[in-house]
């Protein structure tokens, strides 16, 4: 049976072309949904079981989930009774389905709870509809969903009175036990839906409640009487039923291709892909739209263009190819002191355009800054977590959770030391402030320059610089103190500092001086190291061979360990060749699928990894095995920044 779940409307919000798309295995997927790992890098069925405590005695409807009229029927069977509470009720209608987390109903009056694992500030009046009376972007799917599911229900029952409530993580609210996050295990063989073994049974045992609600109602009213509407030519009635008739017949929407919609498209075949006989979805759209032919997919397109904020104009007006690209129509501004955001993008489509794969660099301005650099140099990368339920007494939902760093020291004379790492992988335990007493034994003994790539660091160490002073360490004041050293102080912090030893943003450096056309206009790590291997004679010669002849120490790596394969010519991604954090996931995989959870750029495998180690119950070995895994990662995230400065210094020199 054939039909329109919820599911399945937000993705003919996104774009009513994928319904045709959408569970069609010849057809490549990049966001391949798997439950298990969202809950495991989000927390979101530990939030719902935690939310359901806040409404005892409640009926769980589980199992037979692709059973859609036995769902159906037995939701209709407890809905009998005048005053019932149900976990997971289902509606079916007309095609529709849907499920509801949570369904409180006292005779006719109803209230739908969709609870989230996202957080919100109740004195935060702009969270939803913004100042502007816009709704605001990144909760417009959500709403709409909610709007979705009562509208569903009032076909079922018109004569309900509902209200419709969103239940997240009030960051305004603290803890009052410790260890509330372990109360909830997450079980990949549990057997309800979400996969959460729980360790109470009432909300009491939880201590100060950590979760709030918020009445959409009159959002929902507004969604349904065209107020707010997803997609300017369809109504909210209208687009129910466009998306129930291509999806339940399984027809092709012919939705007009749009830069923001098919910029992000998970439709979208590699060479490797089209060569094992996968479609691409995004090839067809543009065949039937736009008549492309096999010439056109192969030229450059502006999907890639890097932070091209012109790109949803140009498109409409037809722009489609990097060639039909012009200084005036991106905006180009030029700063003598720096690359700028608009040089950047002229620099990606002029060398694509003319197939020029030379290094631009800037090398007077990149020398200038290098000179400032104080040896030895320190190079540091943190994996970081935000839980919704916190670990320790005091502690908010969604505070930052430093589990893990990496570094590396560049000796003037040229040797280079995988220093120190640190990583925790004990269950239940908060580790920010043994992680910075760690990061300040490792990096206290001089004075050298210590760098990042790119802002996370600082945005780390400014959270645990609030979280010490509501501690009761007794070192804490020398921890304050380190923090204030070495970093600066955010825009909104009510203390205002920057350290005589700032870290240097090697990303920043990177974005100001230098452009790769390899990278294909991406300033992340994961694309400037293998950019910088393929241009770089030196890093090539040196980085084939052992660790051991290159005056190169590791923590977790042999001595006869090689960092590059190259072959005819083709430098093989050292990332690509670590072992897989989990089985049968890339780092690309698990980041596509998990790829809407808020700050997912900052490791969607750590972060993932580290899930597991907190909330599933796992042999030493086991542990063992994933924690290996997430330290050769993280020693490579530190390894490759030195890679990228060596990179540098031959530039400089040359």
């Amino acid at each position: 049976m054939k039909l329109l779940t919820k599911s399945r409307f937000k993705l003919g919000l996104e774009c009513p072309n994928k319904l045709y798309y959408t569970r069609k295995k010849e057809y490549v997927n990049k966001k391949q949904e798997d439950p298990f790992l969202q809950a495991l890098a989000q927390g979101g069925f530990q939030v719902e079981e935690l939310a359901r405590l806040h409404y005892p005695n409640g009926i769980l409807i589980e199992g037979n989930d692709w059973d859609y009229e036995l769902l159906w029927h037995q939701t209709q069977d407890l809905l009998k009774q005048q005053n019932v509470i149900i976990y997971e009720p289902a509606f079916l209608i007309d095609g529709l389905f849907i499920r509801v987390d949570v369904l409180v109903k006292k005779g006719n009056d109803i209230e739908l709870i969709e609870v989230k694992s996202k957080s919100f500030i109740p004195d935060n009046e702009y969270l939803l509809i913004g100042k502007s009376g816009k709704m605001v972007s990144g909760w417009k799917p959500y709403l709409f969903d909610i709007a979705f599911q009562k509208h569903v229900m009032q076909l079922c029952f018109p004569s309900w009175n509902i209200q419709s409530y969103l239940m997240m993580a009030d960051k305004s609210r603290k803890a009052s036990i410790n260890g509330l996050n372990q109360l909830f295990r997450i079980s990949n063989k549990g057997e309800n839906r979400t996969g959460i073994i729980k360790k109470v049974s009432i909300l009491e045992e939880t201590g100060n409640a950590v979760l709030g609600r918020k009445n959409i109602t009159q959002i929902v009213t507004d969604i349904e009487t065209n107020k707010y509407k997803y997609h300017d030519s369809l109504t909210f009635q209208e687009s129910i039923d466009f998306f129930k008739e291509k999806y339940v017949n399984d027809s092709y929407a012919n939705w007009p291709t749009s830069f923001g919609a098919c910029k992000s498209c998970e439709y979208i075949c590699n060479e490797d892909e089209e060569e094992q006989g996968l479609k691409s979805g995004f090839k067809e759209c543009f065949t039937k739209q736009h008549k492309w032919s096999e010439n056109d997919f192969k030229k450059a397109n502006i999907f890639d263009v890097h932070n091209f904020r012109r790109g949803t104009k140009l498109f409409e007006e037809g722009i489609y190819f990097k060639d039909q690209l012009t200084e005036d129509n991106i905006g180009l501004k030029e700063d003598p002191q720096k690359l700028t955001t608009s040089h950047r993008q002229w620099l990606q489509i002029e060398k694509e355009v003319n197939n020029d794969c030379s290094i631009y660099v800037d090398k007077d301005g990149l020398k200038e800054e290098m000179e400032k650099w104080k040896y030895p140099l320190h190079f540091i990368d943190f994996e970081t977590s935000t839980v919704a339920l916190p670990f320790n007494k005091g502690l908010k939902p969604y505070e930052q959770i430093a589990f893990q760093f990496s570094h590396h020291i560049y000796h003037e004379d040229g040797r280079i030391e995988h220093a120190n790492e640190y990583i925790n992988n004990k269950a239940g335990f908060f580790p920010n402030f043994e992680f910075i007493r760690a990061l300040k034994k490792a990096l206290e003994t001089d004075e050298g320059s210590i760098f990042k790539y790119s802002s996370h660091e600082n945005t780390i160490l400014n959270a645990i610089y609030v979280q010490l002073f509501a501690s009761d360490e007794t070192d804490k004041k020398e921890m304050i103190d380190f923090i204030q050293h070495i970093s600066h102080s955010k825009r909104d912090s009510a203390t205002s500092w920057k350290g005589e030893r700032d870290m240097v943003d090697l990303w920043g450096v990177e974005k100001r001086y230098y452009y790769n056309p390899l990278t294909k206009g991406s300033n992340s790590i994961k694309a400037v190291l293998p950019a910088s291997l393929s241009s770089s004679a030196f890093l090539q010669e040196k980085y084939s061979q052992p660790i051991n002849k290159i005056n190169l120490t590791s923590k977790n790596f042999a001595e006869n360990h090689i960092w590059l394969n190259i072959t005819d010519s083709n430098v093989k991604n050292p990332y690509k060749m670590l072992p897989s954090v989990f089985q049968g996931w890339s780092e690309e995989e698990l980041e596509n699928t998990l790829s809407e959870i808020e700050d997912i750029d900052n490791g969607g495998a750590a972060l993932t990894a580290y899930g597991k180690l907190q909330y599933t119950d796992m042999t030493e070995e086991e542990i063992n095995e994933l924690s290996s895994a997430l330290l050769k990662y993280c020693e490579l995230d530190t390894l490759a920044m030195v890679m990228i400065f060596e990179h540098f210094k031959e530039i400089i020199e040359d």
